[in-house]
């Protein structure tokens, strides 16, 4: 029960300072539906399908391959950095909270979030017409992995080479921009060479991509997509034990300053 009183605590002081700023949140709302609606017109006009149609598919795309990769990873790697600038990481060491709750603390604050992008941008598809029959459970999960994965890649990004604020969006724009691109977050999947789309069989928004378009555009069951469900499980494990190595290094060496 400690555990659990501390991770909302450190949860809630996060999500209060978010909504406190509320332009960042109105920003964390807008993006995704501005990519939504530029994904599914483009392909919408490129495929001659219907709009409605267009969405289903633009849909998971802008999700995972563009809100959540702004929110979750951009987001935890500020959390950090600010954490560290404020020298809450030191006052740590001084209160009952432990490492464990903080950590996680920050991992579910950013899943409230990742589910509030989520609940928008599907809001807004089906506004416009688009349905999705697939199974909500199976794309819940994928969408809770992909989640995972970059708050884990966040705190290894945050703790590793992220120093100051400045840095932040250097860092996600050096590398995010070209695995959002290979990912099929802005293009296609369908439209990159050979050469390209097997280096983005390594890349694990590809498979975030793919897996929640199949499921929630495409009506697949896990059978059909269990292997790109399978490398978002490991992923997700591996950087999340990763962020948390990460994690306990940065500590150590902020109570040795």
């Amino acid at each position: 029960m400690k555990y659990w009183r501390e991770t909302i605590a450190v949860a809630q002081r996060i999500l209060t300072e978010l909504w406190r700023r509320k332009r960042s949140l109105i920003f964390w709302g807008v993006f995704p539906i501005a990519i939504l609606l530029l994904n599914g017109y483009i392909y919408g006009g490129r495929a001659g399908i219907p709009t409605a149609k267009a969405m289903e598919f633009a849909a998971p795309s802008s999700l995972v391959g563009a809100a959540l990769f702004f929110s979750c990873l951009g987001g935890s790697v500020a959390t950090v950095v600010s954490e560290r600038e404020q020298q809450t990481l030191k006052r740590l060491f001084i209160s009952p909270l432990s490492g464990v709750s903080y950590f996680l603390g920050i991992f579910v604050a950013h899943c409230f979030i990742g589910i509030g992008q989520t609940i928008l941008v599907y809001t807004v598809a089906a506004f416009l017409g688009a349905k999705f029959d697939g199974s909500i459970l199976l794309g819940l999960a994928i969408v809770f992995l992909s989640i995972l994965a970059y708050v884990g890649v966040g705190f290894i990004l945050g703790t590793q080479l992220a120093k100051r604020a400045e840095d932040v969006n250097a860092i996600v724009a050096t590398f995010g921009v070209p695995l959002l691109i290979l990912g099929g977050a802005f293009l296609p999947t369908s439209i990159l060479p050979k050469n390209l789309l097997t280096i983005a069989k390594v890349n694990p928004i590809y498979h975030m991509n793919e897996a929640l378009v199949g499921v929630w555009a495409r009506g697949k069951e896990f059978a059909e997509i269990a292997d790109r469900f399978w490398f978002l499980f490991i992923f997700a494990l591996v950087t999340i034990a990763l962020g948390w190595i990460s994690y306990r290094s940065t500590i150590y060496i902020e109570k040795r300053l």
